[in-house]
């Protein structure tokens, strides 16, 4: 990324006096201690900055890989519109996973968000909090009732709040008021109901006990992170309006920590990070007096814990690091949910044509360049979700047990998307009207790892989701195709769904075949620093977020969570941000 003078970066930060330090370099930086360390400015590491730095008697610095999320190109980032054509991009970390045996030998890339904002920044902006029995079950594994759904409403309400579209058209009877919040992270529905979105509440409404509708959060009308016809992101909600207004935070950009400092035999305290640049850079440390808290997610922060000996010793000894703690379940214990699409052409209007009309695009744009309006101002291509399970006799359920965290929480969801979206062995039809159909196995039980290419920060961990290397994965996705086949054959769709453009997939076999020649990854990896009770041997961090076998850190991201999630990550990584803020001003009685 391009390193900015620092008067021009106080510009950006669009006040009039711009009060944090926000540094391209650590040599910039004047101290070398802080209270607090945040590692990672992204979807949990903005939150746990900006709280932490809500108390002006409080130090602390916060050090991103990447850079910033309102320079050059970012409106790749902000635009509702363009979300998700960050990845590939200088936005994106490039990561590639290992070759996945369930999926025909196939590598393929693996996004994670390299700027400001992390991956909150990059993604498809769903906001979904999941069921109440996912944070009944994280309660239950960490033998800590304060993580249970009841007891984490409290976090919800300070997160996100619900706001009109763009257009201000009116939304009543689509989302439940009483469930949204005051925090500043805005959430909405879509300026643009479209043809496919009406007929999917339409069979809710008449096939409710098949297909049941959830007004708010679950299934039903989708909401996504845009707020005042941009993308609302962990930056943008909670670090770009603590930057602007506070003096004890500092923001380092563009900078990766190598490592942890640790001090002390018996009981090993981590006190202090070292950074660089890049593999040759000089590099510096910077000791925090109370805590470091790593943020770097599910792939960067079971990578900085094992470069500095917090891991497996069998994987530490193979790269020549030291082995302080043996955690065998650093970087284990991965699992993400993998997605195919569907497509069929239809008799109705979609915006398929227009989005093969580049002249169609370029004035939408143009017009969103002018005054933050029209198409390009809110999410428009998916706008209704289904989350479903496999029917309580089901052969998979009765033979591997069921995976999900409860009877009300699902096994396989459907997005349904006005367009043509391909997969990765397909090329797009250029006429015609086209809807597609997501298909993911949202309660996997394969599980994959993060494991380390060598002992240099500055490369790439081996990332191995391990996905569809179990039979119930398989056979789930299996079910799910085919009960989305027999969706589509309600009345609902007559005279609408045409033919599908995979031709008619008809068996099991010629299912499996599609399925492992298409799957890709849905960018929602968990688990490689799950939590576990206080007293169990076995996870990485503990009810209350510290690292077992160390004092002075905790890891507060998407690693901690023990199963992949019932609804997206983005929603529950912010609410664990938040809980994890409370309980760090907790321990040190900062209010």
């Amino acid at each position: 990324m391009t390193e900015f003078p620092l008067l021009l970066l106080c510009l950006f930060c669009g006040a009039t006096v711009c009060r944090a330090g926000i540094f391209t370099a650590p040599e910039q930086i004047s101290t070398s201690s802080y209270d607090f360390i945040v590692v990672g400015a992204g979807t949990a590491g903005a939150v746990v900055a900006s709280r932490l730095s809500e108390n002006p008697s409080t130090t602390v610095l916060l050090i991103e890989a990447g850079g910033l999320d309102n320079g050059t190109d970012s409106a790749v980032l902000s635009i509702p519109f363009l979300a998700g054509q960050a990845i590939g991009t200088t936005f994106d970390w490039n990561y590639t996973t290992t070759s996945q045996d369930g999926l025909n030998g196939r590598t393929m890339p693996f996004p994670r968000g390299f700027v400001m904002g992390g991956s909150s920044s990059i993604n498809n902006l769903v906001y979904s909090r999941g069921p109440s029995e996912d944070w009944d079950r994280i309660a239950a594994t960490a033998d800590d009732p304060s993580w249970s759904w009841d007891n984490i409403q409290p976090f919800i309400f300070r997160n996100e709040r619900h706001v009109p579209a763009w257009n201000n058209r009116s939304d009543v009877g689509e989302y439940n008021p009483v469930v949204h919040g005051h925090g500043p992270l805005m959430s909405s529905l879509t300026s643009t109901p479209s043809e496919l979105d009406h007929r999917v509440i339409n069979m809710t409404t008449k096939f409710g006990q098949e297909y049941p509708f959830n007004l708010d959060l679950n299934s039903g009308w989708l909401q996504t992170t845009v707020g005042e016809s941009a993308r609302s992101s962990s930056s943008t909600a909670y670090l770009h309006p603590a930057l602007n207004s506070r003096e004890n935070l500092d923001l380092l950009l563009n900078t990766q920590v190598t490592k942890l400092t640790v001090t002390g035999a018996a009981e090993m305290n981590v006190n202090g990070v070292i950074v660089a640049q890049n593999e040759t850079a000089v590099a510096f440390t910077f000791i925090a007096t109370k805590e470091i808290i790593l943020s770097a997610g599910a792939i960067g922060t079971p990578q900085i814990l094992l470069l500095s000996g917090i891991g497996p010793s069998e994987e530490l000894d193979k790269n020549g690091i030291t082995t302080l703690v043996d955690s065998p379940d650093v970087g284990k214990n991965m699992q993400d949910q993998p997605i195919i699409f569907l497509q069929w052409e239809v008799n109705g209007t979609t915006l398929a044509p227009f989005l093969n009309d580049e002249d169609a695009i370029s004035a939408v744009l143009e017009q969103y360049e002018q005054n933050k309006t029209g198409i390009a101002a809110s999410n428009v291509l998916f706008n209704t979700i289904g989350f479903l399970r496999l029917p309580e006799n089901s052969p998979l359920l009765e033979e591997y047990g069921d995976p999900s965290a409860g009877p009300h929480s699902a096994h396989f969801q459907f997005s349904f998307i006005d367009t043509f979206l391909q997969n990765i062995n397909q090329v797009a039809p250029t006429t015609g009207d086209w809807i597609t159909v997501s298909v993911v196995l949202q309660s996997p039980t394969s599980r994959g790892s993060v494991t380390l290419a060598s002992n240099s920060a500055f490369d790439h961990p081996l990332i191995d989701p391990a996905f569809l290397t179990s039979a119930f994965d398989i056979g789930t996705v299996i079910e799910a195709v085919k009960s989305l086949q027999t969706l589509l054959t309600t009345s609902t769709w007559d005279g609408f769904i045409g033919p599908p453009f995979t031709g008619n997939l008809t068996t099991d076999a010629e299912i499996e075949t599609f399925v492992r020649a298409a799957a890709v990854t849905l960018k929602h990896p968990v688990g490689t620093a799950a939590i576990s009770s206080a007293t169990q041997e076995g996870g990485v961090v503990g009810p209350n977020l510290q690292v077992k076998g160390v004092t002075g850190l905790r890891v507060v991201d998407a690693s901690i969570f023990p199963f992949a999630v019932g609804g997206f990550p983005q929603a529950e990584v912010y609410i664990v941000a938040e809980r994890a803020s409370a309980l760090i001003k907790e321990t040190w009685n900062l209010s």
